[in-house]
């Protein structure tokens, strides 16, 4: 099972960001929730007790500013990074004296992004991102992508372990193999569904007790698979 996963409360107005945002979150494990206002976003906040917030500034009716101050008078701290067009010295100084944790100026890397939020969650004691997943008698290292079982290494291909990443960060989810495609592979023109078919058997092989009778990647009629680890 996953412990503790951390859950993101993204505040953005803008539909194309939100999901991609979201998607990316989700895909490293986190837990988002999204508010297309600032009115949403706090009664999400008190819905949700949020690890980490990522706030858009320039929001329909209350702009993110006004919401960091509401945010800032809540008993609990959480780390607050502000997502912003306004990119001058000003307009930073602004976003941190109303009590942000961080500001970063759109367009941005999610790979910035995501390591801002792991030093907001580490200086907030926060932390603990996921790292490990047991599975039957495997362990899983999601850091280092490296799977056990019963204390022997098992050998994945990169393909192979991104493919059981990205199930396991969607456990329970049904999905379509044009999903995994996606996800998984990208813009590889040359791969189909049949791949996906034959990579799920190699992690039935690898990582079922009974790979015909599979209790983790489960086949869904008409639509693709199901994990359920």
């Amino acid at each position: 099972m996953i412990f503790n996963q951390k859950k993101i409360l993204l505040i953005e107005d803008d539909l194309h960001m939100r999901l991609g945002l979201q998607d990316n979150l989700e895909y490293e494990g986190y837990v988002v929730f999204c508010a297309e206002s600032g009115e949403e976003g706090l009664l999400l906040f008190d819905k949700e007790h949020p690890d980490l917030i990522l706030l858009d500034i320039m929001l329909p009716g209350m702009d993110g500013i006004e919401v960091c101050k509401k945010l800032r008078n809540q008993q609990r701290h959480v780390p607050i990074i502000m997502l912003s067009v306004r990119n001058s010295e000003v307009d930073k100084v602004l976003g941190l004296e109303t009590g942000a944790d961080d500001y970063l100026a759109k367009p941005f890397g999610i790979k910035e992004l995501l390591a801002r939020i792991h030093a907001a969650l580490r200086r907030s004691g926060q932390d603990k991102h996921v790292t490990t997943y047991q599975l039957g008698d495997a362990e899983i290292d999601l850091l280092h992508h490296e799977v056990k079982r019963k204390g022997s290494l098992i050998p994945f291909t990169a393909k192979e372990f991104e493919l059981l990443k990205f199930f396991i960060h969607n456990k329970g989810v049904p999905l379509s193999r044009d999903q995994l495609l996606e996800k998984v592979w990208g813009m590889e023109y040359s791969i189909t569904t049949r791949t996906v078919d034959n990579h799920v058997l190699r992690l039935r092989k690898k990582l079922e007790e009974s790979p015909d009778a599979p209790r983790f990647f489960i086949t869904v009629y008409g639509v693709g698979y199901k994990f359920t680890g």
